[in-house]
């Protein structure tokens, strides 16, 4: 089976379910920005609640652009403010010790695009997690259509007869259009788990991060795959 989606910063967990399920992940690294997504900013806990982090990004004539192109605003001092957000807010969760040396390195490095900073983090996840998923950047396959038709333009490049959609896709997919093509089509209907989180009530479709440094890698794993 194939999925696709478009890169994003410290995923939630059903993003790696989605990879989980999937032979094939297609990232939809040419396709159109969008702001106010979770293409730059995803959330953490704190001890106030849930808390963004945002990556600013030079937005000006995003229109236009594709999230390939999309440069990140380092006038502003967001890697330190994320780096100090993360230590204040995860210190004493048990696994952080496990995870402070890999993300206070990558706060001093100095991001340009944010396609780089997206797919080095979301690659070290993947690891952790022990995916195995063959991953397939969109901007390598030369397919140059557009929603649906692109991704049937994706499956047929690749060859796959079956196709993975998010949750959200049965309020916009045309189902017939799939089974004139011979493709199958699924919904992920990804069943949110409850873990150990700092700080009162548990709130979940947080960042990865939140996972991993309250449960560490082994129980990360077997929760995100619902076992």
């Amino acid at each position: 089976m194939l999925t696709a989606h478009q890169p994003a910063y410290l995923p939630w967990l059903g993003y790696f379910q989605k990879m989980i399920l999937s032979s094939e992940y297609i990232i939809l690294d040419k396709v159109q920005f969008e702001k106010n997504s979770f293409i730059n900013r995803n959330r953490i806990k704190s001890s106030t609640g849930p808390a963004w982090l945002t990556v600013p990004v030079l937005t000006k004539g995003y229109h236009e652009k594709t999230i390939l192109d999309m440069k990140i605003n380092n006038t502003s001092k967001w890697r330190k403010k994320h780096w100090l957000t993360l230590l204040s807010n995860y210190k004493r969760a048990p696994f952080f010790s496990q995870y402070s040396d890999f993300f206070e390195d990558m706060y001093t490095k100095n991001w340009e695009k944010l396609i780089d900073l997206t797919d080095y983090s979301t690659r070290f996840f993947i690891k952790e997690l022990e995916i195995e998923t063959c991953f397939i950047k969109l901007s390598a396959l030369e397919v140059e259509s557009k929603k649906q038709d692109l991704v049937i333009d994706i499956c047929k490049k690749r060859k796959a007869n079956s196709f993975l959609f998010g949750s959200q896709g049965k309020d916009y997919v045309d189902n017939e259009k799939f089974e004139n093509e011979n493709i199958e089509i699924y919904f992920q209907d990804y069943e949110h788990p409850t873990y150990n989180q700092q700080w009162g009530e548990f709130i979940p479709y947080l960042s990865i991060v939140d996972l991993l440094f309250n449960e560490g890698p082994e129980k990360s794993q077997q929760l995100i795959r619902g076992e």
